[in-house]
Formats: structure tokens, C-alpha cells, sequence
């Protein structure tokens, strides 16, 4: 009896139905991928079968309404968080274009079609109309999932998003106001000042709160949570100005943009977190609100869902045709405009619900006569269900195409050697393990291959179970991140032996040291350690001493010395904080000579670098304060070096770590010597008189950097 009481439909118990969730999300877009139906579709589908409208297998109660809250906040946050905001700024205009062509095209044609077929009054026209112009990136995980998401008509449409659809829940509360009688002089003030003040709190306070927080606590449990509050803080607050929630989470996103980097080990946890449960259920609970019996209530309601499916998908491709043309769009990215922007879902819903609840009257018999009546509602869940499904074919579609278009510009034959590294990373502290891991993982130039290893020197002064327990840490800290980190453990006399032969034995082409924040430059570690492996290898080395987080920095100042273009491993260091620097949306001062400064120039434009960047000529090497007043305490200090008897060696090198321990002892700063000709072989080549190949072998791989740099870097 307590078995069939369990089975009893609809079900009741929390465990039963939350199982029977779990495996709808696993089952169902693998089983519809056999009919190439997109996964979201097979979702929304699975929750119209379980749902009230279905074989009522379960009710849309609040369990179900809170996790789909939770799913379409999570949607609105990741488009806010995942966009690239060189690109979103760059490209500004045309997003407040297309927002404003997508918001208008759909609230002409709705309110006239309203008006004068359906024959509503002008404030339900204008409510109506407001449906069809906002819409929900239920199709943004399809173009993340293809990789697809920094291509330009994602960032245009992703940005006219929230023009859009701001406008459309603007209008929502106008017309309820409105009818309500609530329209005076005040309330429009109160809407303005709310506004104004709501979108200042979180697109400036949240990112000086979040910058302080992430520095105080590094635990990834604590901070995943405060991402979390601070999305239903911000969803919160946009409804406490009149604003719907989602606002306030694409608000939220883009706020701590710059505080999430996409390869960070947060990242991971956030996105793991959305798209394996929040999202999901979102779509089934739409689904759930898919009522197939309304379509033979009468002709009214077909008339309806019809007139209102194709008003919502004529208008939207209207926009995205128009788009097209004026940003001279191909083919694929304006049909991954459409799809993007045709789906219908949360606000809409949200519209025709409020409509649905708010009177303008009351009949003789006392019923309510509604703002919108029941033949809009039933016709909004239809027009639901067939605008995500044509959107989620489209944007299938698209992404599939603009992949394999991307796919295709790598062909092109490059030099292995430049996009193949692997990186050796010697633990000695545990303070600054995870630094080192973040700050390697984050200087990865996209598409190229790279192998990471931890190193773990053991000498007969440090014996015992405290380098595994680094090691641990280390491969901890990079799963976080989703890549791998080898460990290794070598036995040696000494730290600068073992990684010597780290080094040849892995064939490592780059080198990232840490010293710890109390170790200074001019110590015996520095001499001990340090100067030795600088002097006995010719590898990238990054010498990093970081007084904060990696992902907690604002701006680069980065000196450059004479003649650095000529070293052969110029253009990866400056491709390496390219990466860098796009992770963290951070702007670069260079102060560099004139002459290094347009090779400079050529590499970033190369790499398409859109944040903000700065030269200032620079030649005294002899006084570093001259730079300290462009540098503040969440700033990152990058000195480029040079090995003695290189291209770029300047004598006035051996001065800089006595000139970081007096002047920069609290800052975040880094020593970079790039790669260089070992001293053997520059000696040959001068004796030779072939020391001008090195130069020209060095231009000719700056004047090819397109070739592997630029199509390893997505973006457009």
C-alpha cells in the first residue's frame, strides 16, 4: 500500500520527483539527439509530457517555480558573465542599434495588430506588443557549447538583449501603472531616480565589494556562494525599482565580468553548477506550462496563437535582416542573430501573466475583465513552444557553420613549435601555489597545446610528505580550472639542479617561479635559486611575486627595454599577456623605446587586442620611480630582462632587484625574461657575422604572427 500510495499521480514525494528531474536532464536531450532535436527542445517537450497539461506526472508547484527562477536568473547571469567586454564595448553602438530595432519592429507591428485585428483596446495593444519585442537567450548555451560565444553578432545580440528587453519590462510597468491609475508626475520620478540608482549599485558597487571580498577569502566554496547572493541581491534590487529580476542578474554579470576570468576555477563551478541542474529545470518548468487541449477551445485561441507566433518570429528577422545589412553580417551571423533574439519565454511570460491578473473593469455579473484575456495566455504558451524551438534549430545551425568557418581558418600550416609549450612550475611555497597554477593556466594562448607540470625538488633539507601534499594542491587547483597538472618529484643537492634537469629532460619551453610576498628580490633566495636558472637556460621565465589573487588585478605596466623585438621570444611574451590581459579585462601602460613600440602595436592589432592600451616612452633604467605614479596597489608590474650577452641586455639590468626591494615592496610584480639565444650561439653568430639573421629571422616572425597567434584567439 505505502508503494502505490508513493506512485500515486500526481507524485508527492520530494525524493521520487526530483529523481525522475534528474533523469529527464540525463535521458532526454540523448535520447532526442537521435532525431537532431536540440537538447533544450527535448526539455522543454519532456516538461509539457510530465507536466499538469501531460500525463500529470507532476504539478508546477513552487519547488518547480523557485528552480526555474533560480535556471532563467543563471541564464541572464552567464550572458552577462561569459560576454567579452572589449568586444561589448567596442561594439556599443551597434548593440543599442539592434536593441533598439528589436524593440521597435516587434511594439509597431504588435500594437497595430492588436489594435486593429484582434480589436483590443490600446493599453492591452500596447501590453501585447511589449511580448513580442523581449526575449530570452534560451539559445545561448547551444552557441556556448559550440564555442562560439565571442563571435560578434553573439556580443551584438547579447548586448541589445538587455536594450530590449529593459524597454519591454519598462513598458510592462507603465501600462500597469497606467491602468491602475498610479501614472502621475511621482511615479514617473520614482521609476527614473529607482532606475538610475539600481543599475549605479550594481555596476559600480558590487565590483568594489566583490574585488574586496575576493581578496580576503579564497576559498572556492565561499566564493561560489557569494556569486550566488550577489545575483539574487541584484535580481532583488531591479524589482525594487520596478525592473524584472533578469535585468538585475545580466546586470550582476556584468559587473563581476572582470572579476571572473572564463578559464578561472569559479568560472568552471559557476557554469558547472547552471547547466547541469538551475537551467535545466527552468526549461522543463516551461514546458510544464504547455497546455496542447487550448488549441481546441475554439477558433479564437487559434487565431490568436497564430497571429502572435508570426507577429513575434516576422518582427524579430525582421530586425536581425536589417541588422544584417547595416553591420554586414554574413549569412551565419545573421541567422545566429535571429535565432538568439526569436525566443520567447521569461519576460513574455512575465507580461501576459501580470496582463492576465490586472483588471480594467468588471462585467454586469461581476467577472473581471482583464488587461489581457484568456486567449493571449494560452496563445503565449504556444507561442512559447514554437519560437524556442525554431530558435533552438537556428542557433544549432548557426554556431554549427560559424564553428566550422573557424575551424577551417586554422588550417592553415604553422610552426609547431609555436603553438606547442609546455610549462614547468616549481612548488616551493604553499601560499602561492594557487598563483602560480591561475597565472600559467590564464597566459594560455587559445587553441595552442600546452602541457603543464608541478615540479617538487627534494633535497636532503626538505624530506617528507610536504612536497606531495604541494603537489596535491597543485593538481587540485588546476582540475578547478579543468586542465591537467603533471606532477613530478625529483630528487636532487640542490632546488636549481633539480629544475635544470626538469627543464631538459621535458623539453620546457616556458618557466613560471614564485617567491613568496615576504621574500624580497635582493635575498639569498633571489642569488641562490633564481639567478642561476635565469643563467642557465634559455627558456620564457616568468618570476612572479604577487601580493593578491591573480584574478583580483586591475591594470599592467609593463617595461620594456631596447632592442626586445629583436629576442626570439618576443612575440609569445607579448601574445602571452595578450591572454592575460583578455582574461582580466585589464588595459596595459607599456613604457617601452620608440622603436620597440610599433612592433608592439603589430602584435596586438595581429591578436585583435580590444581593451585599452597606453605607451609612454621610457629609457631610464637607472630610476624606476618615474613609473611608480602609474602604478596603484591592484596594479601588476611587469619588467621585461634580458640574459647578459643578448640582443636586449642592458648593464643597468643588475640594478633591478635591489630597485623592486627598495621601491616596490608591496606590489604585484613580475620579471619576465623572454626567450633568448643561449650565449654560445650568439657568440657563434657574431663571429660568423650573421648576427643580422637574428634580427631578420625575429621580423619575419613578427610579420607572420597572424599565422598562428591571430587564428588562435577567437574574437572578431
Amino acid at each position: 500500500m505505502d508503494v502505490l500510495h508513493h506512485l500515486k499521480l500526481p507524485l508527492e514525494n520530494p525524493v521520487l520527483i526530483f529523481s525522475l528531474i534528474l533523469f529527464i536532464i540525463l535521458f532526454a536531450p540523448l535520447l532526442l539527439n537521435r532525431l537532431r532535436i536540440p537538447p533544450i527542445i527535448g526539455l522543454i517537450i519532456a516538461g509539457a509530457l510530465i507536466g499538469p497539461h501531460g500525463f500529470n506526472l507532476m504539478l508546477r508547484d513552487s519547488s518547480i517555480v523557485l528552480f526555474g527562477t533560480v535556471g532563467l536568473l543563471y541564464i541572464m547571469f552567464l550572458a552577462g558573465l561569459e560576454i567579452d567586454m572589449a568586444d561589448f564595448i567596442k561594439n556599443k553602438y551597434k548593440s543599442l542599434q539592434f536593441g533598439l530595432l528589436t524593440f521597435s519592429i516587434p511594439m509597431t507591428l504588435g500594437t497595430l495588430s492588436g489594435y486593429y485585428i484582434l480589436r483590443f483596446p490600446i493599453y492591452s495593444s500596447i501590453l501585447l506588443a511589449s511580448i513580442f519585442a523581449s526575449h530570452t537567450l534560451i539559445a545561448y548555451t547551444i552557441a556556448s557549447r559550440f564555442g562560439v560565444i565571442k563571435n560578434r553578432a553573439v556580443n551584438i545580440t547579447v548586448g541589445g538583449t538587455i536594450i530590449t528587453d529593459t524597454l519591454a519590462l519598462l513598458v510592462l510597468a507603465i501600462m500597469v501603472g497606467v491602468v491602475k491609475g498610479d501614472s502621475d508626475e511621482m511615479f514617473w520620478i520614482q521609476m527614473a531616480v529607482s532606475f538610475i540608482v539600481f543599475s549605479g549599485l550594481v555596476l559600480f558597487g558590487f565590483p568594489f565589494v566583490s574585488r574586496w571580498f575576493f581578496k580576503k577569502q579564497e576559498d572556492p566554496v565561499s566564493q561560489y556562494i557569494y556569486v550566488l547572493g550577489m545575483v539574487f541581491l541584484a535580481a532583488f534590487l531591479a524589482e525594487l525599482s520596478g525592473l524584472e529580476p533578469i535585468i538585475g542578474a545580466f546586470l550582476a554579470g556584468l559587473a563581476l565580468n572582470r572579476l571572473i576570468p572564463h578559464t578561472s576555477a569559479l568560472m568552471n563551478r559557476i557554469e558547472f553548477a547552471g547547466n547541469a541542474l538551475f537551467i535545466p529545470i527552468f526549461l522543463i518548468g516551461v514546458g510544464m506550462l504547455i497546455d496542447f487541449k487550448v488549441l481546441f477551445k475554439g477558433p479564437e485561441a487559434l487565431i490568436v496563437a497564430g497571429l502572435m507566433s508570426t507577429l513575434a518570429m516576422v518582427a524579430k528577422f525582421l530586425a536581425a535582416w536589417i541588422s544584417k545589412y547595416r553591420f554586414k553580417f554574413t549569412k551565419d551571423e545573421f541567422l545566429m542573430m535571429f535565432g538568439l533574439s526569436s525566443a520567447h519565454a521569461a519576460a513574455g511570460l512575465a507580461a501576459v501573466l501580470i496582463g492576465y491578473n490586472t483588471p480594467i473593469g468588471y462585467n454586469p455579473d461581476g467577472t473581471m475583465i482583464r488587461l489581457l484575456n484568456e486567449d493571449v495566455l494560452n496563445g503565449t504558451i504556444i507561442m512559447i513552444l514554437i519560437t524556442c524551438t525554431i530558435s533552438s534549430f537556428v542557433v544549432n545551425r548557426a554556431a554549427r557553420n560559424l564553428a566550422l568557418t573557424e575551424s577551417q581558418d586554422e588550417d592553415e600550416e604553422v610552426d609547431e613549435s609555436a603553438v606547442h609549450t609546455r610549462t614547468l612550475i616549481p612548488l616551493a611555497h604553499e601560499d602561492t601555489i594557487e598563483s602560480l597554477i591561475q597565472f600559467s593556466l590564464m597566459t594560455h594562448i587559445p587553441k595552442t597545446r600546452n602541457e603543464y607540470y608541478a615540479l617538487h625538488v627534494r633535497t636532503d633539507e626538505n624530506t617528507g610528505k610536504a612536497g606531495e601534499r604541494l603537489l596535491e594542491r597543485a593538481q587540485k587547483t588546476g582540475a578547478a580550472m579543468d586542465h591537467q597538472i603533471l606532477p613530478i618529484t625529483r630528487y636532487d643537492i640542490n632546488i636549481s639542479n633539480g629544475i635544470l634537469y626538469s627543464v631538459k629532460e621535458k623539453d620546457i619551453s616556458d618557466i613560471v617561479l614564485g617567491m613568496h610576498t615576504k621574500t624580497g628580490f635582493i635575498d639569498t633566495e633571489y642569488g641562490t635559486v633564481l639567478e642561476t636558472i635565469i643563467a642557465k637556460t634559455s627558456n620564457t621565465l616568468f618570476i612572479l611575486k604577487l601580493q593578491q589573487p591573480v584574478t583580483t588585478l586591475k591594470k599592467f605596466v609593463v617595461v620594456v627595454p631596447e632592442r626586445a623585438e629583436f629576442e626570439t621570444g618576443f612575440i609569445k611574451w607579448v601574445a602571452k599577456l595578450h591572454a592575460l590581459s583578455m582574461q582580466l579585462n585589464s588595459e596595459i601602460i607599456f613604457y617601452t623605446e620608440k622603436e620597440t613600440q610599433p612592433k608592439i602595436v603589430s602584435i596586438l592589432h595581429s591578436v585583435n587586442h580590444n581593451l585599452p592600451v597606453y605607451y609612454k616612452q621610457f629609457d631610464e633604467w637607472n630610476d624606476f620611480l618615474v613609473i611608480s605614479r602609474d602604478i596603484a596597489p591592484d596594479d601588476l608590474f611587469i619588467i621585461v630582462s634580458a640574459r647578459k650577452n643578448t640582443i636586449s641586455y642592458n648593464p643597468l639590468f643588475e640594478k633591478t632587484p635591489k630597485q623592486l626591494s627598495r621601491y616596490f615592496t608591496n606590489q604585484n610584480t613580475i620579471i619576465l625574461f623572454p626567450e633568448q639565444h643561449t650565449e654560445s650561439e650568439l657568440e657563434h653568430r657574431r663571429m660568423d657575422g650573421s648576427i643580422d639573421d637574428i634580427i631578420e629571422d625575429n621580423l619575419k616572425r613578427i610579420d607572420s604572427l597572424g599565422k598562428y597567434v591571430k587564428k588562435m584567439i577567437k574574437g572578431n
